[in-house]
């Protein structure tokens, strides 16, 4: 009886030590922000998105192009009706973004995001 109460113990106490373990995440998902571009405004999906992998799915439904800077990173130019995406690593903070064609900024085509 003994063998049998030691040998459940040590299953129970193995069992409570991996469970942590197993329920950690094996990576952090990335992040998926969709940007909607127009004159002369963006809209994102989010206002607030976790520090880490931040993918921005950008859609231009102006009648001009645009591009889309975050972190030091910058979208190729997207014509109108097209679509296309940046991916970046975002550390926690307030992270100003913009187009940076000529004027396009001024006209109110930037912001900054809230990363945590």
């Amino acid at each position: 009886m003994n063998r049998i109460t030691l040998a459940l113990g040590v299953a129970l106490a193995a069992l409570v030590a991996a469970a942590p373990v197993a329920a950690r995440p094996s990576a952090a998902a990335a992040t998926t922000v969709t940007v909607t571009m127009k004159e002369f405004k963006f809209t994102l999906s989010k206002a607030k998105v976790p520090h880490g992998k931040v993918t921005f799915k950008l859609t231009n439904k102006g009648k001009i192009e645009h591009d889309f800077s975050i972190a030091g990173k910058k979208s190729p130019k997207i014509k109108p009706g097209k679509t296309g995406s940046l991916t970046v690593t975002l550390k926690a903070g307030k992270i100003a973004y913009k187009c940076t064609l000529p004027g396009h900024a001024a006209g109110g085509m930037k912001g900054k995001l809230t990363v945590t």
